[in-house]
């Protein structure tokens, strides 16, 4: 009888660290957001966009002569992923595309858009 009480309270210690154990890692910071900065110097607002191969998702207006930040959202992000990004003229003809870059969650990337 007492050795099972014994392996009775052993096996109940062990769930109980398991169980302190997993929620001590719900503790942990979240992540920082991944940011794209755009620098638009021209003229025109430009509506941006970020892209991974055939996913393209719609980021906002970046204002122009001004800087703005766009969170990249995490449906884009796997680990180090590529990115490019698109750079539409509201009121222009012709959008601009960026070269694909690798970007990690929690990176700010910069984009400029120089005067036309």
């Amino acid at each position: 009888m007492k050795t099972r009480l014994i392996a009775l309270t052993f096996l109940i210690a062990g769930v109980v660290a398991c169980n302190a154990f997993k929620h001590g890692s719900d503790t942990t910071e979240p992540s920082q957001p991944t940011v794209v900065q755009v620098d638009n110097q021209g003229f025109l607002d430009m509506t941006v966009y970020a892209a991974r191969s055939t996913q393209r998702v719609r980021l906002g207006i970046a204002t122009g002569g001004s800087k703005t930040n766009f969170n990249i959202p995490s449906v884009l992000m796997s680990g180090l992923t590529p990115l490019h990004f698109v750079a539409d003229p509201i009121g222009g003809r012709r959008a601009s595309v960026s070269q694909e870059i690798t970007v990690a969650p929690g990176d700010t990337v910069v984009l400029t858009i120089p005067p036309a």
